[in-house]
């Protein structure tokens, strides 16, 4: 996260062995596999936030078994590891709720959601619907029904919940919570997304 870096911070990122290079120029890799806990628990004893970022890439009904065996499993072993390491705030990419769509994937989240708040850590749940950005271009062609949405009083709430934040958004967001750490549980939800 280049805004970290240049805010001073020191990142230290999980990869694939052999996939270190793939990481942000300034980062410090940590090799090991997101979803087995003890081939990195050891490396994030001297962090102070540990950010959760791991997720099926272009989710989609389709991929609903892989919510569960891919995302919960990851989420599952970087709590374990954040637990055992005494993290003192958690930062989880999660997804707006509720939503009328996409099911699955929000009921994995809302399931990770449940797990951390069952640890008692600190932690910030960031919540953005979809994210544009290179390759996401598309679903600028939905911005006039998100507007047209916003005008009804029954659907006005639906359309801010589950809204288009932008990839700068999304970065100062992430940033934001790593630099504010939560006392407690706090959402950062898509109209607080657009704030940044």
């Amino acid at each position: 996260m280049p805004i970290l870096l240049r805010n001073g911070h020191e990142i230290h990122a999980l990869a694939r062995a052999g996939s270190e290079s793939k990481l942000p120029a300034g980062c410090v890799p940590i090799t090991g596999n997101a979803l087995d806990p003890e081939s990195y628990a050891e490396k994030v004893h001297t962090c102070h936030t540990f950010v959760h970022l791991v997720g099926v890439a272009h989710p989609s009904p389709a991929k609903a078994p892989l919510f569960q065996s891919i995302d919960l499993v990851a989420l599952k072993a970087s709590v374990k590891a954040a637990s055992a390491a005494n993290i003192q705030h958690f930062v989880y990419l999660s997804v707006a709720q509720p939503a009328p769509i996409m099911k699955a994937y929000v009921e994995s989240r809302r399931e990770a959601e449940a797990l951390i708040r069952g640890t008692g850590m600190n932690a910030t749940f960031v919540r953005p619907w979809y994210v544009l950005g290179p390759g996401h271009r598309w679903a600028y062609a939905l911005i006039p029904l998100y507007r047209l949405a916003g005008l009804f009083p029954r659907s006005r709430e639906t359309a801010q919940r589950i809204g288009l934040v932008t990839l700068p958004q999304m970065m100062r967001a992430l940033a934001h919570a790593v630099e504010n750490p939560a006392t407690g549980i706090r959402i950062i939800d898509v109209p607080a997304i657009r704030k940044f």
